[in-house]
């Protein structure tokens, strides 16, 4: 079994945990500017009934207006010092430069040999290190969190440090030719990928990860009282498990596709499998054993036919099926599971205890746990654990936020995917929308691997990905307010759009179901007039150590280059600012608060 063999619940600290089929087992709010580009619309009859019921069950009458005024550079800027403009405006600049950009860890490794480590950590805290992220500990970042929140903007602590798979790890994975990431588009390799042990080492070392959250998790207790603290699941197991995981997941994805494709349908939530030519084609295909059998437990629920949902479910029952678990691999089946070792289920154990103790914590101290998205060779592995955790800890209210990269070409299908899962299940959907990260890392490996990009085409392609799935999400809330959504966008045009759609939807600030969120160090001007203005805004605060955040820094400077050559904005209400106080004898100001 992949987690725990004998037991349904358990119970830590008075909290008793049911685990559910066995696999882990009014105001009118008004802008002062306006969307300049309409977002994409949902279309069809559904999705206008949709809209429309949300628009007739959330009617209000008008209140208040609430105006958010992003020009305002003395309101704007009120919580920064000069000297940290001016910090600003060399950053960005030097940001602009794309040699900058692609050799920044060549540029670092130079400096740390030229200056020594002690000087060049001095010169980063100076400069890119202070600019974007808080401090190394939780005394250190404190009063940054404290001076941000009488300003109206609260934090989403987040301790930077990453794990990704070795080098090592990885050319013993690509010598057998064989990766999650090329199954999740071209599934026809034989082999698979090899069991690695988890040594004593590796375990503390996730523990300590563990420990440090925790921390993480109680000072966002006591920053404010709805916190937030984000969390890498890379640093709670073993890349290589989410790696194995993956895969599996992958594979059974697919062959849902496979069998969509042999009844001339697509593999989409719309779209549902008739079980009797489930059961041909895979007798056809050599198959033996009651694949019928696998679903008509509950008939009058199925009626002869399956969605992606059921289908997905059934994997979480793995222990009664096992044997049946077969997939296509090349004309022929194979046991889909055959290289799940009793080790990687130990690790299963492993990471999902660690998540329940993190999510208890959070539930104790009136936190939020934001999961970030990372890279797409672990992401159904990390997306299925949270899914986990959100049927536990977001049964009557939003605990546990899912992120979702929405460069990704399959990013609408996975977020209507899982809102439907919520509801068919009774808990709280919350999401956080990201245009996304890793962008040049996934596609050197997809070209390197000959797999398909899975990043789409260009900038104004993901926008419109991110439009259609903001709008799905919050017409999704204003239907039942049950969903939540974080905009995390350094996007005028989109925060612009999203208080247009509150404002036609109404639904309010104050009720704390659509959240803004940019990174520190950046976008200033939305964050701060959104917080003065009553919206729920959180800057997200990286902390660590100058050597470990250096990754988490490079890999920023990277996904963020198109946003920070642009930035002639930024850096124009900057000079503005500096101009203003020089002029009214006000460059020495320090913030009140």
């Amino acid at each position: 079994m992949f987690y725990v063999k004998s037991a349904s619940t358990l119970t830590r600290s008075g909290l008793e945990v049911h685990f559910r089929r066995g696999l882990l087992s009014t105001h009118r709010l008004r802008s002062t500017v306006t969307s300049t580009s309409p977002s994409p619309a949902r279309t069809g009859k559904e999705d206008r009934g949709h809209r429309g019921a949300a628009e007739e069950e959330t009617e209000n009458p008008a209140a208040d207006e609430v105006l958010v005024d992003f020009e305002k550079t003395q309101e704007v800027y009120r919580s920064k010092a000069s000297l940290e403009l001016l910090r600003s405006l060399v950053v960005f600049k030097l940001c602009s430069y794309d040699f900058l950009v692609d050799k920044n860890k060549e540029i670092m490794d130079l400096g740390k040999k030229v200056l020594g480590q002690k000087a060049f950590d001095q010169f980063m805290k100076m400069t890119f290190y202070g600019q974007f992220v808080a401090g190394e500990d939780q005394k250190e970042i404190r009063p940054l969190i404290q001076k941000n929140l009488a300003f109206g903007v609260g934090s989403v602590l987040d301790y930077s440090v990453e794990e990704d798979i070795s080098e090592v790890e990885v050319g013993q994975i690509e010598s057998e030719k064989h990766s999650a990431t090329s199954l999740t588009y071209r599934d026809s390799m034989k082999g698979g990928t090899k069991a690695f042990t988890c040594t004593n080492s590796e375990e503390a070392k996730c523990d300590r990860h563990m420990e440090t959250f925790i921390k993480c998790i109680k000072a966002s207790g006591w920053s404010s009282t709805d916190g937030f603290s984000a969390i890498k699941m890379t640093a709670l197991g073993r890349p290589q498990f989410l790696l194995n995981f993956s895969e599996v997941l992958v594979k059974w994805q697919n062959f849902y596709a496979f069998l969509a494709a042999q009844q001339g349908k697509d593999a989409t939530l719309k779209k549902k499998l008739d079980l009797t030519q489930m059961q041909e084609c895979l007798t056809k295909l050599g198959a033996t054993g009651d694949y019928y059998g696998w679903f008509t437990g509950q008939k009058e629920k199925h009626e002869g036919c399956i969605d992606v949902l059921d289908w997905n479910s059934l994997i979480d029952e793995r222990t009664k099926t096992a044997h049946l678990l077969v997939v296509p691999n090349l004309g022929e089946l194979e046991p889909l599971l055959k290289r799940f070792t009793q080790e990687e289920e130990e690790q299963m154990r492993r990471i999902f205890q660690r998540m329940e103790i993190l999510g208890m914590h959070a539930q104790e101290n009136g936190v939020r746990l934001m999961v970030d998205a990372e890279q797409t060779y672990f992401q159904p592995a990390i997306s299925r654990l949270t899914l986990e955790m959100q049927r536990i800890f977001n049964t009557t209210k939003p605990i546990i936020f899912n992120t979702y990269q929405c460069y990704l070409k399959d990013a609408y299908e996975n977020i209507t995917r899982d809102v439907q899962l919520s509801k068919r299940e009774g808990w709280c959907f919350a999401a956080k929308l990201v245009r996304g990260a890793y962008m040049y890392q996934e596609r050197e490996r997809a070209e390197e691997m000959g797999y398909e990009d899975p990043i789409n085409a260009d900038y104004e392609s993901t926008n419109r990905m991110y439009h259609r799935c903001l709008d799905y999400v919050l017409d999704e809330i204003a239907l039942n307010r049950k969903a939540n959504v974080m905009v995390a966008s350094h996007n005028e045009d989109t925060i612009k759009h999203t208080l247009k759609r509150m404002n036609e939807l109404r639904v309010l600030p104050k009720e704390n179901k659509v959240y803004f969120g940019q990174l520190l160090g950046m976008c200033d001007q939305i964050s701060f007039p959104l917080g003065q203005a009553g919206f729920p805004v959180f800057k997200y605060v990286p902390y660590g150590p100058v050597s470990e955040v250096m990754p988490y820094l490079s890999r920023r400077a990277q996904e963020n280059r198109g946003f920070m050559k642009g930035a002639q904005r930024e850096r124009e209400l900057l000079w503005k600012e500096l101009k203003r106080r020089l002029a009214s004898g006000e460059l020495l100001y320090q913030p009140v608060y």
